[in-house]
């Protein structure tokens, strides 16, 4: 777990090195999609796979199907470290790569679950999951720091770190994991598993392109094929449901829905994945974008350091995913989870009330407090699902729960995004228009700059680039500006000053939001119900 939640981390922080490596500027209009489905992929093929490998696991035997993504996992990363294409090609082949790495995440991530709960007594299982979830999400913030450190060197190292750790745990896999849990043969259900799939993909592909601009709109929400993957996605999902009830095999059993704490735990899982995700991006823009620039930082090392700091939420993590497992297990889920995700809420609005420059001790205070609350319901909430569906049900029931986390993670990104832009695009543009024009941009040239989607600007942030170098280099105007002004331009504190009571106006909008995710999730989780453990008949 702590292997593929890294490497989906460490290609986000690495993304400027590797493009650099493959000779391609990602921020290029044409280039943009190349550096969405980096990011994105995975997560897609992630989402959409769990469930079916999850049921797969439970036919065929949950350790096969998570040895076997180990190997996956181990023979795509080592093609993913000797691409050998330039530009486009360079960025297809690596896309596609980590499509196919994804596919082995997905069968780790769908059985692990499943197999230490099938290999844990009852009132031991919150604590093997809870280490289970800590392993999860300390890796995705690790990630940020080894791709910092390994992408300063070579960027194909990115690729190469999971390679002894996919060997190594392909061989350990093979030969000490055994078959424990109950198997269930049956057919295979065709039309859940394609309606599930093309649905799930349909709608997490249509987040990914309402992202980008589209026209003279700053994000593709109004695109048609964005609408149109929205609304069939949406549709063949619900036809999914409804087959599900109708096969004698079914790829999931939806009868499991209608148990509180399986229900319950899920829909909880989706929002704080969602509002989890939100956080992530938005506190590695404030950093890199604003906050390190101010403090003095070239923006080359910003994705580094943006690692570093963000260091306090995995230290509360790792204190207390395992203890509130622990506790979980004596006194059930319900309360430990509930108090996490309200605390939650309470550090979003904290991010809120802080200035935009703030100082440092604040901010991993709150870092420190969401983490600790992150803890306190990650681990209780995956023991009341796994602890609530049949023994022959734990493969399904883990994908299941794999596909609301990974899909939040994916919907995250579209949303927080979006939800961003549209807090910059109402004020942004005058913002950079006067600002550029001070300096010595003709008037034309600051129009122009000012009217190109905000969405750039986040994009050259978050990949460590100055976005005021990125946006005026195509024009040629800082050659014609006299040293002072394009020295100022070009410069580590012009842009975060510029952009600082803008992003604060977006922040507004995606942390409040991410308030009432949270406090929603918690209201789901007081409605689990109290400590439940399925008894097989």
């Amino acid at each position: 777990m702590l292997l593929a939640t890294i490497n989906s981390s460490i290609v986000l922080i690495s993304l400027p090195a590797i493009f650099r490596g493959i000779h391609l500027d990602p921020l290029e209009p044409g280039n943009v999609s190349y550096l969405l489905w980096m990011i994105m992929g995975f997560l897609v093929v992630s989402a959409v796979l769990v469930v079916l490998l999850g049921r797969l696991g439970d036919i065929y035997g949950r350790v096969r199907m998570y040895n076997l993504g180990f190997l996956v996992f181990a023979l795509s990363s080592v093609l993913l470290s000797v691409d050998p294409f330039d530009q486009g090609a360079g960025a297809m082949w690596l896309i596609v790569l980590r499509v196919v790495q994804g596919v082995g995440g997905a069968m780790i991530f769908a059985n692990s679950a499943a197999i230490l709960t099938d290999a844990f007594p009852a009132h031991q299982r919150g604590m093997a999951l809870g280490i289970n979830n800590v392993a999860a999400v300390a890796g995705s913030f690790l990630g940020l720091v080894i791709g910092g450190l390994v992408a300063e060197w070579d960027w194909r190292a990115v690729f190469w770190i999971s390679v002894p750790i996919a060997i190594a745990g392909t061989v350990w896999g093979y030969r000490s994991l055994h078959e424990l849990g109950s198997r269930r043969t049956s057919s295979m259900d065709w039309w859940g598993n394609l309606t599930f799939a093309v649905g799930l993909t349909a709608l997490l592909v249509a987040i990914t392109y309402g992202i980008q601009p589209y026209g003279d709109h700053a994000t593709g929400w109004t695109n048609p094929w964005v609408v149109a993957g929205l609304v069939g996605g949406i549709g063949l999902l619900i036809a999914f449901v409804l087959v599900e009830q109708r096969v004698e095999d079914p790829m999931f059993s939806m009868h499991l829905f209608a148990i509180r704490p399986f229900a319950a735990g899920n829909l909880a899982s989706l929002l704080a994945a969602t509002s989890r995700g939100g956080l992530q991006f938005m506190l590695i823009i404030w950093l890199q974008g604003i906050w390190l620039p101010l403090h003095g930082y070239d923006y080359e090392s910003t994705p580094l350091w943006a690692g570093i700091y963000l260091l306090p939420l995995t230290v509360g993590f790792l204190v207390a995913g395992p203890v509130a497992g622990r506790l979980s297990d004596r006194y059930g889920a319900r309360l430990f989870a509930t108090v996490g995700l309200v605390l939650v809420a309470g550090t979003f609005i904290g991010f809120l009330l802080i200035p935009v420059d703030f100082d440092y001790w604040v901010f991993a205070l709150l870092l420190l407090v969401n983490g600790l609350a992150s803890g306190l319901f990650a681990a209780p909430n995956a023991t009341m699902i796994m602890n609530s569906v049949p023994a022959d049900q734990r493969g399904a029931a883990s994908g299941m729960r794999g596909t609301f986390m990974n899909s939040g993670s994916a919907l995250s990104i579209g949303l927080f995004f979006s939800l961003m832009v549209a807090g910059l695009a109402s004020s942004l543009p005058g913002s950079l228009r006067s600002g550029l024009t001070a300096q010595g941009v003709p008037s034309d040239v600051a129009g122009q700059v000012a009217d190109l989607p905000p969405v750039g600007s986040l994009f050259a942030s978050f990949l460590g680039y100055n976005p005021i170098q990125t946006l005026l280099e195509p024009t040629g105007t800082l050659d014609s500006l006299s040293a002072d002004h394009a020295t100022t331009l070009t410069g580590k504190t012009f842009f975060p000053q510029l952009i600082s009571g803008p992003f604060h106006d977006g922040l507004v909008v995606v942390f409040l939001a991410a308030a009432v995710m949270s406090l929603i999730a918690a209201a789901a989780s007081a409605l689990g119900g109290a400590k439940y453990v399925h008894q097989e008949d």
